[in-house]
């Protein structure tokens, strides 16, 4: 039972990522055979991984780590950006909760919050629908995020799924990450890169957590193809939307 909803997990944080804005109203079903129903900020831990994945990758991946290095290198080594950056991030994000399903995150003030089914939550840039922010909420029987494997297992699992796609180019794992949310929750946090057929070369950050037996899936697609790279700037603010995911109080 638990592989079988485990695969579930990662089929559905796999099309999330790239089809979210055409989910219906039965993709939950299909994607969760056994569900019954549909359904203060946390401090970021260490990486308990932080593994690059080698596939014979394109030089277009080659520049987004370059990018990636540059990103890092401004905020580790240059200080003196960091609270000009930090003003950026808050005064474009508001916080959004659903007391219903449970949960909380900051969203983008300029972006637009869309209906789509299947879709808990579908926030969108404006006049670039394809940068996207959604949220899945389902039912489960497992209790934590754990009895779905480690961090790195899901990691794995999820790239593979990617790679099993016909669209997919390349893809590239960034990061694998776990932090603490609301009141101790394991929340599991994964980046990585997608050069598809399908829209392009495109940056995914995703979160992941089980709390009162629903599985909360975030997915955030932007854009980050070679002649129109991610920014710096921008990459902070969607880490930030990233790391606010947690459930609602």
């Amino acid at each position: 039972m638990c592989s079988k909803i485990c695969s579930n997990l990662l089929q559905s944080s796999s099309t999330l990522s790239t089809e979210l804005t055409y989910a219906s109203s039965k993709v939950s079903k299909i994607l969760f055979p056994n569900s019954t129903s549909p359904i203060p900020r946390s401090s970021i831990h260490e990486f308990h991984s932080h593994k690059h994945v080698h596939l014979c990758l394109s030089p277009c991946l080659r520049r987004r780590s370059l990018t990636i290095f540059l990103t890092t290198f401004l905020w580790d080594f240059l200080p003196n950006t960091r609270p000009a950056l930090l003003l950026a991030e808050e005064s474009e994000l508001q916080r959004y909760t659903d007391s219903k399903e449970g949960f909380t995150i900051l969203i983008p003030s300029s972006w637009t919050k869309v209906d789509k089914a299947g879709a808990t939550a579908l926030f969108q840039e404006a006049n670039m629908g394809s940068n996207n922010i959604g949220i899945v909420v389902n039912p489960v029987r497992l209790a934590t995020l754990g009895e779905f494997g480690s961090p790195q297992f899901v990691a794995d699992k999820l790239l593979q799924a990617e790679r099993r796609k016909e669209s997919t180019k390349d893809t590239e794992v960034i990061t694998v990450a776990e932090r603490s949310g609301e009141g101790g929750l394991q929340i599991y946090e994964f980046e990585y890169i997608l050069d598809s057929t399908r829209g392009g070369m495109k940056r995914i950050f995703s979160a992941a957590f089980v709390a009162s037996k629903k599985l909360y899936l975030l997915n955030i697609t932007h854009s980050d193809k070679p002649e129109s790279p991610l920014d710096p700037q921008k990459r902070l603010i969607l880490e930030q939307v990233l790391h606010s995911f947690n459930a609602a109080i």
